[in-house]
């Protein structure tokens, strides 16, 4: 079957639809996991809150939980405290004290070249890495990670995520080979308003992680998922290489394909080669990527995980499996299987305001 199972579903027209579409859509694909992992992220959520960033974390404890508000009070300021909302669930036991902040972090006077998302960056690292049972499972704008120990569809019905409405919604039912299945390992993993789901395995995890590291990304979440949230970041935001390039970075062709290009294409394509060896994310994997606006699916360069994708008016799907789109879009305009390493990407269509 490939491994775990990923969905995500978007509207470009910026029209929010209730969380109950995607549960259905990943339940179809429940014997991809082993209820060890399940978990979906959302976009549009906190339409009265957009300018605030949206921190859900959990803690194993009490006093992490005093802690972290210590600091967050310390270095941001805290508009709203509160639990996130669940309920009762029959198969979901164990679970640790879940809350959300929506917080500003006032620029640095003594770091002016900072801005507030590497403000938040530095705020999240520093929560994940030093505070004793405290983990950051989101910290985005009008988005939020919502995931545990679980199949994906009893993690969504205890979260209640029939009662939001987002215009993107992104889930995974996971089936972890060589981490445990805990709370903070479930996907996605997020950084800032990024979210990622992931079936595969990358083989490459201690040179990603050592490379991110000299940019100030620290992985403490004890699985590969988590350096391509943080890639995307640095690719993208920081750096600001185009999609195109940034998935060229992370999924490059192969030397003899390179060989064979005209020599505009090959000049590039070595150059990114060269300055972002680092970033090559080897052995097999299929991606289903959230941030502000779009969606994007893309796969290693020999595409050893599947996916496929379908538009029906103005929804994208991705999905591991064609049945999982059919559950909840019944008849497609299109469906098709992106080559190897092609990035698919839905994007708001231009002037959308989403409501």
């Amino acid at each position: 079957m490939g491994g775990c199972s990923i969905t995500g579903i978007m509207d470009e027209s910026g029209r929010r639809f209730a969380g109950d579409t995607i549960i259905r859509s990943i339940r179809n694909m429940h014997e991809r996991s082993n209820g060890l992992g399940g978990g979906f992220a959302a976009y549009g959520i906190y339409p009265e809150r957009d300018e605030q960033y949206a921190m859900h974390l959990m803690f194993d404890t009490h006093q992490a939980k005093r802690d972290t508000e210590a600091l967050l009070d310390q270095r941001a300021t805290v508009h709203l405290a509160e639990p996130i909302p669940t309920r009762a669930h029959p198969a979901i036991s164990g679970e640790p004290i879940l809350h959300r902040y929506f917080v500003n972090i006032e620029a640095d006077r003594g770091r002016p070249h900072l801005g507030e998302d590497d403000l938040v960056v530095e705020l999240h690292m520093q929560i994940n890495a030093e505070v004793e049972d405290a983990f950051v499972f989101s910290a985005g704008k009008n988005m939020g990670c919502f995931k545990g120990v679980g199949y994906p569809e009893d993690i969504g019905e205890f979260f209640r995520l029939e009662e939001y409405d987002a215009y993107i919604w992104i889930a995974h039912g996971r089936f972890p080979t060589n981490t445990t299945g805990w709370w903070g390992g479930a996907h996605p993993f997020s950084l800032l308003d990024w979210a990622i789901v992931h079936n595969g395995e990358i083989s490459s995890y201690g040179i990603n992680k050592r490379y991110l590291r000299n940019f100030g990304y620290e992985c403490t979440l004890q699985t590969d998922t988590e350096v391509i949230a943080y890639m995307f970041d640095l690719l993208m935001r920081k750096h600001g290489l185009p999609l195109e390039l940034a998935c060229s970075a992370m999924a490059p062709p192969f030397w003899n394909e390179i060989e064979r290009m005209d020599e505009v294409e090959q000049a590039q394509a070595r150059a990114i080669r060269a300055v972002y060896g680092g970033a090559l994310l080897n052995g097999p994997f299929a991606v289903v990527v959230g941030s502000t606006g779009r969606m994007i699916g893309f796969s290693d360069r020999t595409k050893l995980r599947p996916q496929v994708c379908a538009r029906s008016g103005d929804r994208l799907y991705i999905s591991s499996e064609e049945a999982a789109i059919r559950t909840v879009c019944p008849d497609p305009d299109v469906v098709w299987h992106p080559e190897a390493g092609e990035p698919v990407l839905g994007e708001l269509q231009a002037g959308v305001k989403v409501n």
